[in-house]
């Protein structure tokens, strides 16, 4: 009730001074936290469940380690203790013995999805939602990953290189409605409500080969793709790159406009890191998508490992 008082408040101060900012309430609701989850269904569930014709699946993760190519400062380790308190002392009289591991790690790394709380617009995220209200050390308060459902649907990947006639685009190559539209016809692919749309850049081939490149730039979605595909409803958007958008950014002045535009003004999730070369090997460009993320409380990204099944 609280957040439907405010929305009211805001739509009467909007109306006072005769300026429109018509991206919260959402659209989903004044009290959504899912954004864009909203489009799934059990319906749309079945319809992914009948492009299983092969039974062949594709991990989509990589495999994420301490050389793992990450956007600075995030790092990643791993120690494995003996026995759970590092003895290594056998137990019970069968003599049993194990290990268990310990991570010390940032959450956005390698293969990710950006949850809504990841990126707002001067402190403000997804619906309305105010960093003072919902930011605290210890988590987020909403928008965590942890409440999000499985993500169940149909996937499509869209393969850039063939757009651009290039095994791998350059970086500060932006792809837009109209690059994207034409693709994907050229494919036999029709953007539907509630898909999770894939695209491949062939970035991911400098991983272990020039990390700094990788890392520095990277081609990828721009405004107008991004526009065009929160207007066809779909519920997420990953690329073979570390950011989904293009770096640099389109206009210069901006840093990463395509993240807070998807994630607080649409809520729509982003994945990053995806690795489709075995789908782009085999021509896979429908498939059934799954994702059920780790439930940490209070996060706001989640390392994923997605499948596509084919």
């Amino acid at each position: 009730m609280k957040r439907i008082a405010y929305a009211l408040i805001l739509l009467a101060s909007v109306a006072i001074l005769g300026e429109e900012d018509d991206w919260y309430p959402s659209k989903y609701g004044a009290d959504d936290t899912l954004g864009a989850i909203n489009n799934l269904s059990p319906e749309l569930v079945v319809e992914a469940a009948r492009l299983v014709k092969l039974g062949k699946t594709y991990p989509l993760g990589v495999v994420t380690g301490r050389e793992t190519p990450a956007y600075p400062p995030r790092t990643f380790s791993i120690t494995v203790l003996q026995g759970g308190d590092g003895t290594g002392k056998s137990i019970g009289t069968n003599r049993a013995t194990g290990n268990d591991d310990l991570m010390f790690t940032w959450v956005g790394i390698g293969s990710q999805i950006d949850g809504l709380g990841h990126m707002g617009i001067d402190h403000v995220y997804y619906n309305g939602l105010k960093a003072e209200d919902i930011v605290a050390p210890t988590g987020l308060k909403e928008l965590s990953t942890d409440k999000l459902p499985p993500i169940v649907s149909r996937g499509v990947l869209i393969d850039m290189t063939r757009y651009f006639e290039t095994s791998m685009l350059e970086e500060g190559t932006a792809y837009n409605g109209k690059e994207i539209e034409e693709q994907a016809t050229d494919q036999g692919i029709e953007i539907r409500k509630g898909d999770v749309v894939l695209f491949y850049t062939g970035w991911i081939n400098l991983t272990g080969v020039d990390n700094e490149r990788l890392m520095s730039a990277a081609p990828g979605l721009g405004m107008d793709g991004a526009q065009y595909l929160a207007d066809k409803g779909v519920v997420a958007i990953g690329s073979d790159t570390w950011g989904l958008e293009v770096v640099p950014s389109e206009n210069p002045t901006e840093v990463f406009p395509v993240h807070p535009y998807l994630l607080a003004k649409q809520g729509i999730y982003i994945l990053e890191n995806m690795d489709v070369r075995d789908l782009v090997k085999d021509e896979g460009w429908e498939f059934m998508f799954v994702l059920g993320q780790p439930r940490f409380e209070g996060s706001v990204q989640a390392v994923i490992n997605p499948v596509a099944i084919r």
